[in-house]
């Protein structure tokens, strides 16, 4: 994932209501949604990245979920490292609790190139954040967040404007959030330039990751994800965007009842 912004409200019948955007290499193999068998016994809805076998956002029919960015960095990240998407596929395969799990990540997690990892237990009413750029592992609180490639609610143009729109999502009927969120996703406007972060890879490119739809040569945005979740199970729309950039999507949609 690159984009993400959510609304969590354990206390309330909506528990949560999240969208995101992943971001890769155009050429970069990858299998969308479904749901699949990491080991026996454990069945996890996701995407997988075919080179390294990893994933960036997953549910389990536990009530599990997992959603991974990495952190914009100007270094490369070390090329024995290793892979950041195998972080979330760990966490809908335990058993610890949200912030169990990522306190125990993060006392482990400095050989990893720089990545954030959002974890929830939606049955539990628990979610946490941690990134090996931080110092510790944190509860999120109830509220609507967002995430980038920086760290948690970093006020990038982008992560306010997704943040914005599931607020905006969250007061609809339900039948109008899903298309809401799904065009709030599609967004190809890049920032102004005087709100650009610098990261350190220079302001033409900082321009075009600015918006929350990419289209780069060789890069962009390869699948968008809206999903909604509540004490019973959760609803999950994917949109899979071609990856040779020339326009068209195809997804699926998926109904989750917690085990």
């Amino acid at each position: 994932m690159c984009l993400l912004a959510w609304s969590w409200q354990p206390a309330s019948a909506q528990t949560l209501l999240l969208a995101a955007n992943r971001d890769e290499w155009l050429a970069r193999p990858t299998r969308p949604m479904r749901w699949w068998s990491p080991r026996p016994g454990r069945a996890v809805l996701s995407g997988r990245d075919v080179q390294a076998g990893g994933i960036w956002l997953g549910l389990t029919r536990e009530g599990r979920l997992a959603a991974l960015t990495n952190v914009r960095e100007a270094t490369p990240a070390p090329l024995q490292a290793p892979s950041r998407g195998a972080l979330a596929l760990q966490f809908l395969l335990g058993d610890a609790t949200p912030l169990e799990h990522a306190q125990d990540l993060r006392a482990r997690a400095d050989g990893y190139a720089g990545f954030n990892l959002l974890l929830a237990d939606v049955r539990l009413g628990q979610m946490a954040w941690v990134s090996n750029r931080a110092a510790q592992a944190l509860l999120v609180p109830a509220g609507v967040h967002g995430l980038s490639n920086a760290a948690l609610d970093t006020p990038w143009p982008k992560v306010v404007r997704l943040r914005h729109a599931v607020q905006v999502a969250r007061g609809l009927p339900l039948a109008a959030q899903f298309a809401h969120l799904q065009a709030a996703l599609a967004d190809p406007r890049c920032a102004a330039d005087d709100a650009l972060p610098d990261t350190g890879v220079g302001a033409e490119l900082e321009r075009a990751l600015s918006a929350a739809f990419i289209r780069l040569p060789g890069y962009g945005t390869r699948s968008s994800t809206v999903l909604r979740a509540d004490v019973h199970g959760a609803e999950v729309i994917e949109r899979q965007h071609a990856a040779s950039g020339g326009g068209g999507s195809s997804g699926g949609r998926y109904a989750v009842t917690w085990s």
